[in-house]
């Protein structure tokens, strides 16, 4: 009689496999991979003064008012180590940000020091801060290095200027323009953009203005789009890999900040080293402790702003710079 096998009574087991998690930081929604930067050298240290602001603008990117404490006051203690880091690493230039800069207790302190070992670059609103601080500031004009002002102006109209940035704010803000250029510093231009404007046109009517207030008419301008609040998705296309084709070679993606700049930002009591100017709301961009590290670390371009500098090489550095 012929063998047969046995059937067997056991119900074979079906192994399911649950997808994997996409992560966010590497990949997209989609699960595509991202689009990212490899830091190139450092060239550029900014510091994040503080989120504290004399003025409470709807629009702010950092979220800053009057006693805000999102990001804490710097020090010049705080920055010390870090902008003799850099000095090691053959940074070229430290930059301030805030907040508004000249609210924070030590920030002419750091001013001095920082304009003593490199030029510097300061972004302000150049309202009463500044103002009360005039006495402080002229001094710093006979440092080694000079000192570059990017002033606020966000429109050639006082009316919609002051709508969001209180009332008088932009009379006050040409009074600081005049003021610094008259001390001998470099001042340029910060302005808002619209939708369908013609960029030519505005900066004529700013240059009508400067002419009118005796303010030279060839200071520079960058021109920002709206970049949201903090914690804020505007919607913004994901970037991926591929999206990078655009950008194929090292050269081709030196516009991203994050190539050749890093940013100090105090948390509590502690200073990080941040990717970039724009992503101090993300703690993914916390790249470390210290400069070296920082530069070691592949940024993924995740933030919704990144998208700025995708689609428009913006860029918070001084124009020419």
């Amino acid at each position: 009689m012929p063998l047969t096998k046995a059937r067997s009574n056991r119900i074979p087991v079906v192994e399911v496999i649950e997808p994997r998690a996409v992560d966010s930081w590497t990949h997209t929604r989609s699960g595509a991979p991202r689009g990212y930067i490899d830091a190139d050298r450092l060239k550029e240290l900014w510091v994040h003064t503080g989120t504290a602001c004399n003025l409470a603008c709807p629009f702010c990117l950092e979220g800053s008012h009057p006693g805000d404490g999102r990001i804490p006051g710097m020090t010049l203690s705080d920055v010390k180590p870090y902008f003799h880091e850099a000095l090691d690493m053959g940074v070229e230039q430290f930059s301030f940000t805030g907040g508004e800069p000249f609210v924070i207790r030590d920030f002419v302190n750091i001013l001095d020091y920082a304009s003593r070992h490199r030029p510097c670059f300061v972004l302000t609103n150049a309202t009463e801060p500044l103002w009360k601080r005039r006495h402080q500031v002229m001094p710093v004009k006979n440092n080694p290095y000079p000192v570059h002002f990017r002033v606020s102006l966000d429109f050639p109209d006082r009316a919609r200027h002051d709508r969001d940035r209180g009332e008088g704010s932009f009379d006050r803000a040409l009074e600081g323009i005049r003021w610094l250029i008259g001390q001998g510093f470099r001042v340029s231009i910060a302005r808002q953009t619209d939708l369908n404007e013609v960029p030519g046109e505005v900066e004529a009517r700013f240059r009508v203005l400067f002419r009118e207030k005796a303010i030279p008419e060839n200071l520079a301008f960058t021109a920002f789009p709206d970049l949201g609040t903090p914690g804020s998705e505007d919607g913004s296309p994901e970037i991926t890999e591929d999206c990078m084709a655009k950008y194929p070679t090292p050269a081709s993606r030196a516009h991203f900040m994050c190539t050749y700049t890093r940013m100090l930002v105090k948390k509590g009591e502690r200073v990080r080293v941040y990717a970039c100017t724009l992503v101090d709301d993300d703690s993914q961009y916390d790249l470390g402790g210290t400069l070296a590290e920082s530069m070691s670390e592949r940024i993924m371009l995740r933030h919704h702003r990144c998208f700025a500098c995708y689609r428009f090489g913006a860029s918070c550095s001084a124009p020419g710079d």
